[in-house]
């Protein structure tokens, strides 16, 4: 199963930030973070090993413009999805918020169920992107670079353009076992130059990188005609 999706919450309104919060972690599917302001938000943002999937982020705060701080996130080369939360509907001001690098615009008001469906589907189109970035275990891994990195030891793997791809298919399985053709379609395409033994060894390769124990795997498991991906965590 992959882990929760850690959002940041920006916003001064304590009692919409908190019921955002609550329902945010009502199924376990997001871990949120909260910042009453800017300068909280850019703090949160500039900690070690800090690491967002995504900004909700209010327009009007007490000590600046969300949307000139969205122009400036991007700007610092921040690419999780960003989307707004105004008190305006207005057309002038959801094209400034979209031109400041917003993906996506919501008016207050809103359905709590609708931001959800946004930010869903904003997941899902960053996690398809170059830019995104996955927790693997103990590992933050960058498939853009083809790079994992170990926080807790500094630790910096590199990866080959398969292995990358093995690793990338198997978390969006969101811990279900991808049987071998599959896997081997996705990665090396219809080839029927390629066989099965082909994946076998990048996995075995890939195994002798990540796995403290490759004899015993415990984050890429071979399982049900195929491999696994048990992304969770170290706590």
């Amino acid at each position: 199963m992959s882990s929760p999706h850690p959002i940041l919450v920006v916003d001064d309104d304590m009692a919409l930030r908190s019921a955002l919060v609550e329902q945010l972690v009502h199924d376990g599917e997001f871990a949120p973070t909260e910042a009453g302001n800017l300068a909280e938000a850019q703090a949160k943002l500039a900690a070690p090993n800090a690491r967002y999937d995504a900004i909700l982020l209010d327009v009007g705060l007490p000590d600046g413009d969300g949307r000139d701080f969205c122009k400036s996130l991007r700007a610092q080369g921040i690419k999780v999805p960003i989307i707004m939360l105004t008190g305006s509907a207005d057309e002038s001001d959801i094209v400034r918020g979209l031109d400041s690098g917003a993906n996506d615009y919501l008016a207050k008001p809103f359905r709590v169920n609708e931001l959800l469906a946004r930010l869903r589907a904003q997941l899902r189109s960053f996690e398809n992107s170059d830019d995104a970035v996955f927790t693997i275990g103990p590992y933050v891994f960058r498939p853009a670079v083809k790079q994992l990195l170990e926080p807790v030891k500094n630790k910096r793997i590199r990866l080959t353009d398969k292995e990358a791809a093995i690793l990338k298919f198997l978390y969006r399985a969101e811990g279900k076992p991808v049987a071998r053709q599959v896997l081997l379609n996705e990665v090396w395409g219809y080839n029927a130059a390629v066989t099965t033994h082909t994946l076998e060894t990048h996995v075995y390769r890939l195994r002798q990188k990540i796995e403290p124990d490759p004899a015993v795997a415990k984050l890429l498991l071979t399982e049900g005609g195929g491999y696994r991906l048990d992304a969770t965590p170290v706590s």
